[in-house]
């Protein structure tokens, strides 16, 4: 484990930071940053940390203050706003008591917060203020649970970390933890860390950076005990290429995703789609193809604080059928819905013991693992997914380091199910109420221009992943980076040329592999030319019918096929043109192509509605631009219009916001709205049109 403790990175911590938080926050902010940059100790939002210090009142007196981690915050992008700021006399007070319920115990933390603007506390915060030490770092490092999830786990601890480090049983995180580990503490002063049994590390130290380097330390004696106690190997059944795992990714994660959506009450949303992360690393077939894999992998996880994001258990399905795709099918949606059983089951089992308030999970897997496969990782949208990658990538390597040395021990069911449904935990869960297409993926093709990046803006801000796809270049990437800004792994860039049929499927390949299969697709990308029908060059016809109409077919027919496996409906939007109604001379060539592309819509909507896919066409009028990037249509016809009608760029814009009825700026953002109106099914609607254009009569659909 890499000592990250930079004396340079902690004074611009304290510049940054300590005018206005104190030099104690600052560094504090400072280790959490180093623990939270290291995931075998801590992942997205585990773990927590500590500081005690003083703070002025509004009277001017001084007061003991402690700062902890907010509930859910992660510390790898911890900032001091990212803590609560606590009376800490007052919380030592609540040590006398004997018992005290989670909705006592946050009552009392959140009626003594020092500023009421402060996130929630976590759960563990108790557990800070009975220990007296200034600093206080609790993680999950992998190498210590490797250790104590073990049979004889409790024993190899202090032969592993040497003197001064407490042992406790597992406690269930809050109050009783937190008296379990002071009480724990009164009898051994001298210690210097405190070692959870199936739950993970607490270090101290009157100074940041012996707190954390105290945690550093512990770690590496951990991981050199574990590597020298590795005594035998996993071993293999058989051995899978990556490139047949990805192979066989990329037509069996549509099928999970499809028997993994969730059923509703709507009439027009019948299925809520997951994301799916897909992992098939050289280290994870390894174990998934070992004779030990569904023993490692159908044991409890490492800790209780992943519970929420991934359950107790995967679901393991044992010789899948690859080269049989309908029996494949049947072997996913039976395993499916015996876990289904068996979670129902196990909610049972513990009713009498569901908080009241608490809503039952619903019951299918967030892991799916397949020998020969890899993992596909669940959730209602990236981040979810992502983190059940995650935890699931870290639990399922610390397991195998188990197998390898002992007989794995994992938290029993009732400790399990106490935390699984915790109101406290639940309410860490990511609420995308609002999100009106979380769990969604789309395809937006010909992204990089005015209209298709307006596009993809409005799908990323309802929650959608978004497949940004375009010809190579720095329009494409530009669009890319700048939404990545604002919308990190929601972002796919993909390069794709909609006139090349092997590029339509190895872009779609990418997406199924990147988030597990398409929802929406969006047929964007076209081309204009500005041409008399008696001087038009054959060549050029021929390059917009390509890209125009035989574009549009490629990338229908894919959308076609992939629904079809996924087997969940889907929807399918194209960007037409008013010119499809009402043509303009000059401008054949784009609107017989256009009008061929429409054409193809309205065939698939007849085509595709037995898959449960509606499809259905926008036709805006002109737009110009959407923020910085101007539209390449009007790069092509604007300088012809503007010599025609003698009017500059701003005449010609004003020209067509006047002969619309409401004298209105069709703008690219109003073409999106109305893709988001397709997409989300307001109306049980197909093979329609949707006009974009202020009103005009001449290009009413008829």
């Amino acid at each position: 484990m890499n000592n990250g403790w930079n004396e340079a990175k902690a004074a611009e911590y304290i510049a940054r930071y300590g005018t206005v938080w104190g030099e104690d926050v600052a560094l504090r902010t400072y280790v959490a940053a180093l623990i939270g940059s290291e995931d075998s100790l801590v992942l997205h939002g585990g773990g927590n940390c500590s500081v005690k210090t003083a703070v002025t009142g509004i009277f001017g007196q001084k007061m003991r203050a402690i700062f902890v981690k907010a509930s859910g915050c992660s510390m790898a992008s911890m900032e001091p706003r990212c803590y609560s700021a606590l009376d800490l006399g007052y919380l030592e007070q609540l040590r006398a008591l004997d018992e005290i319920s989670d909705e006592a115990m946050v009552n009392e933390m959140m009626t003594h917060l020092l500023d009421h603007r402060s996130p929630a506390p976590s759960i563990e915060t108790l557990v800070h203020a009975f220990i007296s030490a200034k600093f206080i770092d609790h993680t999950h490092p992998d190498a210590i649970l490797a250790l104590t999830n073990q049979q004889d786990g409790r024993r190899l601890v202090p032969e592993a970390l040497g003197d001064g480090v407490l042992v406790l049983d597992y406690v269930k995180p809050g109050f009783k933890l937190a008296l379990a580990a002071a009480k724990a503490l009164e009898g051994a002063p001298g210690s210097r860390a405190m070692v959870w049994t199936q739950h993970g590390l607490l270090s101290w130290g009157e100074t940041a950076r012996e707190s954390y380097e105290t945690t550093i330390d512990l770690v590496t004696r951990a991981e050199a005990f574990i590597a020298a106690g590795a005594s035998r190997r996993l071993h293999a059944v058989r051995r899978t290429s990556l490139e047949e795992a990805e192979v066989r990714m990329e037509s069996v994660a549509p099928i999970v995703r499809g028997v993994l959506a969730r059923r509703t009450e709507d009439p027009d949303r019948p299925l809520a789609p997951v994301i799916l992360k897909a992992m098939a690393t050289r280290e994870m077939l390894d174990i998934v193809d070992s004779a030990q894999g569904r023993e490692i992998s159908l044991s409890p996880p490492l800790t209780s604080d992943h519970l929420i994001r991934t359950k107790a258990l995967p679901l393991w399905i044992d010789d899948p059928a690859y080269e049989d795709i309908p029996r494949l099918r049947e072997q996913i949606s039976k395993a499916i819905q015996e876990y289904i059983h068996a979670y129902d089951s196990y909610v049972d089992r513990h009713l009498a013991r569901l908080p009241a308030g608490v809503q039952r999970m619903d019951p299918l897997p967030r892991v799916v693992l397949m020998p020969g496969l890899g993992a596909l990782c669940a959730g209602s949208d990236v981040a979810a997914a992502t983190i059940a990658k995650d935890i699931t990538y870290h639990t399922l390597a610390t397991k195998a380091r188990v197998a390898v040395m002992a007989k794995y021990r994992g938290m029993s069911e009732s400790d399990l199910f106490d935390m699984e449904y915790r109101t406290l935990q639940h309410a860490k869960l990511r609420n995308n109420e609002g999100l009106q297409l979380a769990g969604y993926v789309a395809v937006v093709t010909g992204a990089a221009g005015a209209i298709g990046s307006a596009i993809c803006e409005e799908l990323l801000e309802c929650g959608c992943a978004v497949a940004v796809t375009d010809l190579p270049g720095d329009p494409l990437n530009h669009l890319v980076r700048n939404l990545e800004t604002r919308f990190t792994d929601q972002v796919a860039g993909v390069v794709m040329d909609v006139t090349n049929p092997a590029s339509v499927r190895d872009a779609f390949r990418q997406i199924i592999l990147r988030w597990g299969g398409v929802d929406l697709v969006v047929p964007n990308a076209g081309a204009a030319l500005v041409s008399s029908l008696v001087s038009m060059d054959p060549q050029s016809f021929r390059r917009l019918e390509l890209i125009n109409t035989e574009g549009t077919l490629y990338v229908l027919a894919e959308a076609g096929r992939h629904f079809k496996h996924q087997g969940t409906g889907g929807d399918i939007v194209v960007v037409s043109t008013k010119n499809v109604f009402s043509p303009g001379a000059g401008f054949g060539a784009y609107s017989a192509t256009k009008a061929a592309a429409h054409q193809l819509a309205r065939i698939a909507s007849l085509e595709f509605a037995e898959l449960g896919v509606r499809v259905n066409m926008v036709s805006p009028d002109a737009v110009f631009s959407h923020k910085d990037r101007p539209s390449g249509l009007w790069a092509e016809v604007g300088p012809d219009r503007m010599r025609a009608r003698g009017l500059d760029a701003a005449g010609l814009e004003e020209y067509y916001r006047s002969r619309n009825l409401l004298k209105t700026k069709v703008t690219a953002r109003h073409v999106a709205r109305a893709v988001v109106f397709f997409a989300t099914r307001q109306t049980p609607t197909t093979g329609t049109t949707l006009p974009v254009d202020g009103g005009l009569p001449d290009a009413t659909p008829r």
